[in-house]
């Protein structure tokens, strides 16, 4: 570890503890939009450059300005993982601004005119007591605006001052103050809003003047079709009609079009696993293809030495696929598209490898495996209490590739020299420093103080091998000169759950007096006479 290039350390979850962070939820959610049929590859290639470019916002003087960041919506479809994880005045804020671009874009197009300074949206939340009196149409209704009501005011005082008629009132032929109807005024923005509104659980609908927001996971109440043709125009264009969300009574969210199963299975060659693995080998990583060959594949992921466990209906210690290596397959709509390679051990899911279908790279079905992977463990640990976390490997903070998965909150990294679980975020300021570093340093500081105390609590009573307890003053008859010249300097010592070397005791607690290492070191000659030298470097030495 001091003399390599890249120091590895094993990295950990504790899945009960996991929270996702928001770039992990939007993942969760554009594969939940794929199965529902919402998402494309071109969708998704347009998202990905409106992502790369600076987003902005119009006024409603159409002078262009930096836009806020896009919330997400929590709804029913992420389970469970995004629930309470945006503010609702974020939300609320993403959707007024979204009407007021709206607004915005028909006052540069001239339907409505910008001689008048028409008033800004706001979009509130709906109460449970605003959803008993809305009844069957209340169902998923999350927020509304009555917006159009008073642009309809506006526009309508405007015509009358001005005698000039607003493009989207109906002709008057008496001369009478123009009818300009807040429902179609709501047509016209919510037609708008549909076509901009980023997929983030919501869908827009137009009643009676106000624009509503529902949950998709919800179904949007329908409406009686005599009072929704009045809504619309006479002489509105077919086109403009077409793309109005509102024009369609009932809507809800499409069925899922494509259905994903998870199988996991015993470690097995697989000639359909294997021809994607080099289609993935290949494609992602610039593999020669004469160097993927079947042999390399079954050494690298099919051969495996752990010896497989069945489970058992009546054991609670074993999870339902039992112990052992397995590949987790990922197939949508009959079609292998992903495979995990896991190994499942009694206290966690060890994830080693994965590879996917390189044509469906925008799904970022590493990550979403990932997140697949740690409700695996969670709902793993109903069955088996002690399989409670998820491991990736080796984490290696030099290389930049490997960095992603310290972004599975919150990790651990395990201390290289005195084998103990360090949270990330304490080793990351030692990692930012060196390459290699002794992760459980950060612990010394906190131990400084007690430093004082250590030789009394470590060295006054110790467990002999044969279980008896000696007290200091019958260590102290036996000489050095009694014992074999046994190395004791790697003996593993743990101290109240801090385990570091002999070698290095006084670096972790400072200085000891000299009479008391004498002792102690009397004390670990004893055991390793006792136990064997050999077995002596595999075990722990315990000081209470």
């Amino acid at each position: 570890m001091e003399r390599t290039c890249c120091p590895s350390y094993t990295i950990r979850l504790k899945a009960a503890d996991f929270a996702p962070s928001k770039e992990q939820v939007r993942v969760f959610r554009k594969m939940q939009r794929y199965l529902d049929g919402k998402e494309n590859m071109n969708k998704v290639g347009l998202l990905k450059d409106q992502q790369n470019s600076p987003k902005t916002s119009l006024n409603l003087n159409g002078d262009a300005s930096s836009s806020t960041k896009v919330p997400e919506i929590a709804t029913e479809s992420s389970a469970g993982i995004c629930e309470n994880m945006h503010p609702e005045n974020e939300v609320i804020d993403y959707l007024s601004n979204l009407i007021n671009e709206a607004i915005a874009a028909y006052v540069r197009s001239g339907e409505f005119p910008s001689t008048v300074q028409l008033p800004r949206a706001v979009v509130k939340k709906v109460t449970f007591r605003a959803k008993r009196k809305l009844m069957e149409i209340s169902e998923g209704l999350l927020y509304t605006s009555n917006i159009s009501f008073q642009i309809a005011a506006f526009l309508r005082r405007s015509s009358s001052s001005q005698e000039t008629a607003s493009p989207i009132s109906s002709p008057n032929p008496r001369g009478e103050p123009l009818d300009i109807s807040p429902a179609l005024v709501a047509e016209k923005l919510a037609g708008f809003i549909e076509q901009n509104l980023e997929d983030r659980g919501l869908i827009i609908k137009a009643c009676n003047g106000h624009i509503n927001f529902y949950s998709y996971t919800k179904r949007v109440g329908s409406f009686d079709s005599t009072t929704d043709k009045s809504m619309r125009s006479s002489n509105e264009d077919p086109a403009e009609r077409k793309h109005s969300f509102a024009a369609r009574d009932g809507e809800v969210l499409p069925s899922k079009r494509r259905k994903l199963e998870i199988r996991m299975k015993r470690s097995s060659f697989d000639l359909e696993e294997f021809a994607l693995y080099r289609r993935y080998q290949i494609k992602v990583h610039d593999d020669k293809p004469e160097k993927v060959t079947e042999s390399s594949y079954r050494r690298f992921l099919v051969d495996s030495p752990l010896v497989f466990v069945p489970p058992h209906s009546n054991h609670r210690a074993v999870p339902s696929c039992g112990f052992g290596s397995f590949h987790q397959q990922y197939v949508i709509d009959g079609k292998l598209v992903a495979v995990g390679v896991v190994d499942v051990l009694p206290k966690c899911l060890s994830s080693k490898y994965l590879f996917w279908d390189p044509d469906l790279a925008f799904l970022s079905l590493g990550k979403y495996s990932a997140l697949q992977e740690i409700n695996w463990v969670k709902e793993a640990e109903a069955r088996c209490p002690s399989l409670q976390y998820y491991y990736l490997g080796y984490y290696i903070h030099s290389c930049s590739k490997m960095r992603y998965k310290a972004a599975y909150h919150p990790s651990e990294l395990l201390c290289p020299l005195r084998y103990v679980w360090v949270p990330f975020k304490n080793a990351k300021p030692l990692l930012d420093k060196t390459a290699y570093a002794i992760l459980s340093d950060h612990m010394m500081l906190n131990n400084q103080e007690s430093s004082a105390q250590m030789p009394s609590m470590a060295i006054g009573r110790s467990d002999s091998p044969n279980g008896d307890a000696q007290d200091s003053e019958s260590s102290c008859e036996l000489h050095t000169d009694d014992l074999e010249p046994f190395d004791i300097s790697n003996i593993l010592m743990d101290v109240n759950g801090s385990r570091f070397k002999f070698k290095d005791l006084q670096q972790m607690f400072g200085p000891v007096d000299d009479r008391y290492m004498n002792e102690l070191e009397m004390q670990l000659r004893r055991y390793v006479k006792a136990v064997g030298e050999e077995l002596s470097k595999r075990m722990v030495y315990s000081l209470g």
